[in-house]
C-alpha cells in the first residue's frame, strides 16, 4: 500500500511512526527539513523536502499511484487543497485534517467529497467526545466505544479492597459464567500484562476491560471503586476544546468555564447559554477557590499550555475533585498521567491519528484505538470465508498478544469464548499489540 503524509508535524510524525513497522511504503512531505530528518531518524519511510501544494512535489512522491493521501498540516485550507489536487492527480483516497468541527456536518461532507476529499476529521470533535464519553462514566479512566456504544473499552484502577486484588480470573467469582465483560489487559509500573486465566490482579494496578452496557454498573463495585454521580464540572480554557465539551455538557451538567482572555470569555459567555463563563486566571488558586473548586466533581483543563493544564489539574486533584482530565500537546506526556496523579490526559493529535489509521489498517476495519499501554483495540468486520471464520476461537491457533476480545452480532454485543466461531458480517474487537498486527490481519482477509 502506498501511502503519502503531507505534514511532518506532530500528527503526520506519528501516523509514520505507526507505518514504520507495517512494511508500508510511505511517503513523508515537508518543507521544514529539521522535522523531515527527526521523522526520518525514527522510521522507516521516505522523506521528500518540498510543499506539498506543489503539483511538481506530489508528483515527484509518485501521486499517481498512491493508495491513501493523508494531508495533516497545521493548515486547514492546505489541507483541503492537497486533497483536491491529489485526487485530480490520481490518490484513490484522500483523507484532510481540518480545525473548524462546525463545519463538518453531513452537508459538508458530502460537499467535501464532490470535491476530491473522502474523509474529513477534526482532532477538536474527536477529542471533546471523548472527554464527554469520560465524564459519563465518571470511573473510567479511559473509554472507547465500538459500535455505537454496544461495546466498550475502558480501563478501572484497583483499589486496596478489590475483590479482585491478589486473584486470578479463574480465581474469582465474578466472572465465572459471566458473559457482558471480560479483563483484557493491565498497565502495571508501566508496562503491559494481556490478562490469561492465571494472571494476578494487584492493588493499583491499571485494568482495561471490555464490556457490554450491563457491565458499566457492576464493573466498579468488583475493582473496589466508589460509584458517584458528576454534577459540578469546571473547565479550565475557552480553546475549541472547551467550548464545545462545555457545550456537550451544559445540558446535563452544571458546567463553569474559566477564561484567561476577557474579550473572548465575553464572547463565550454570548454563545454558552447554560454554562457560567468567569473571566480569569485559572493558575491562581485563590480564584479556583473562590470558584468553589472543592465542590466540583470533574475539572477539566484544556488551554493551549500543557503545563497550565498539568498543574492546574494537580491543584484541583488537592482540593478534592474526583475526576481530572487534562489536555496535552507532547505526545510523550501521555502515558504518565497515572504516575503524576491526573486521571486521565489527552492529546487530540493522538486521536486524529487514530482515526486515520483505521483506513490503513487491511481486513475491513472499522475502529481503532491506541491505549496508554503497549497495545491497540481495533474493530474488524468478519468477511466471508475469512479465515476467522474456520474454526471455533480456541482452535484457530490465534498469535500469542491476540486476544478476540468482543463480538457485536445482529446488533448485540457480547464477550465471546472458546467454543465460539465468528461468522460473515460479525464486528470482531480485537485487543494486540504491534508486532501482532500483521499476524491478526490475515485472518480477517
Amino acid at each position: 500500500m502506498k501511502i503519502i503524509i503531507a505534514g511532518a508535524g506532530e500528527v503526520g510524525s506519528y501516523i509514520a511512526h505507526m507505518l514504520a513497522t507495517e512494511a508500508q511504503d510511505t511517503y513523508l512531505i515537508d518543507n521544514n527539513k529539521k522535522r523531515l530528518d527527526k521523522a526520518q531518524q525514527h522510521n522507516d519511510i521516505i522523506g521528500l523536502e518540498g510543499d506539498a501544494k506543489d503539483v511538481a512535489v506530489l508528483i515527484e512522491a509518485g501521486v499517481k499511484s498512491c493508495d491513501l493521501l493523508i494531508a495533516a498540516t497545521s493548515s486547514e485550507e492546505t489541507n483541503l487543497l492537497i486533497c483536491i489536487l491529489g485526487k485530480k492527480l490520481g490518490a484513490k483516497r484522500t483523507i484532510s485534517r481540518i480545525s473548524n468541527f462546525e463545519e463538518i456536518g453531513s452537508n459538508m461532507r458530502t460537499l467535501y467529497k464532490e470535491i476530491g476529499v473522502d474523509h474529513v476529521i477534526s482532532p477538536v470533535e474527536i477529542a471533546a467526545k471523548e472527554i464527554h464519553q469520560l465524564i459519563e462514566h465518571e470511573a473510567f479512566l479511559d473509554n472507547y466505544d465500538f459500535e455505537g456504544g454496544k461495546l466498550s473499552v475502558f480501563s478501572i484502577q484497583l483499589a486496596e479492597c478489590s475483590p479482585l486484588a491478589g486473584n486470578c480470573v479463574l480465581d474469582s467469582k465474578q466472572f465465572h459464567n459471566n458473559l457482558s465483560f471480560k479483563p483484557v489487559s493491565i498497565l502495571r509500573h508501566g508496562e503491559t500484562v494481556m490478562v490469561q486465566a492465571r494472571t494476578e490482579f494487584l492493588t493499583d494496578d491499571i485494568v482495561y476491560f471490555i464490556s457490554t452496557p450491563k457491565g458499566y454498573e457492576e464493573i466498579p463495585l468488583i475493582c473496589g471503586q466508589e460509584d458517584f454521580d458528576i454534577k459540578d464540572v469546571m473547565i479550565l480554557g475557552a480553546s475549541k476544546i472547551g467550548v464545545l465539551t462545555a457545550e456537550r455538557l451544559e445540558g446535563k451538567y452544571n458546567v463553569t468555564l474559566i477564561e484567561q482572555n476577557e474579550e473572548k470569555a465575553n464572547k463565550i459567555a454570548l454563545k454558552l447559554k447554560k454554562t457560567l463563563v468567569i473571566h480569569g486566571d485559572g493558575t491562581d488558586v485563590s480564584l479556583l477557590e473562590e470558584q468553589s473548586i472543592e465542590d466540583m466533581d470533574a475539572f477539566i483543563a484544556v488551554t493551549g499550555d500543557s503545563e497550565t493544564n498539568i498543574i492546574s489539574s494537580l491543584v484541583a486533584k488537592s482540593h478534592g475533585v474526583r475526576k481530572t482530565i487534562s489536555g496535552v500537546e507532547n505526545i510523550d506526556y501521555i502515558k504518565l498521567s497515572h504516575n503524576i496523579g491526573i486521571d486521565t490526559l489527552i492529546n487530540k493529535k493522538v486521536i486524529a491519528a487514530n482515526d486515520i489509521l483505521k483506513y490503513i489498517r487491511k481486513g475491513e476495519v472499522n475502529a481503532i484505538a491506541t491505549l496508554n499501554l503497549d497495545a491497540e483495540v481495533i474493530e474488524f468486520t468478519v468477511k466471508a470465508n475469512s479465515k476467522i471464520t474456520h474454526k471455533i476461537l480456541k482452535e484457530l491457533n490465534l498469535p500469542p498478544m491476540v486476544n478476540i476480545a468482543g463480538v457485536v452480532r445482529d446488533g448485540k454485543g457480547f464477550v465471546p469464548f472458546g467454543e465460539f466461531q465468528m461468522a460473515e458480517g460479525d464486528k470482531a474487537i480485537v485487543f494486540t499489540n504491534d508486532d501482532a498486527i500483521h499476524k491478526i490481519e490475515k485472518f480477517f482477509q
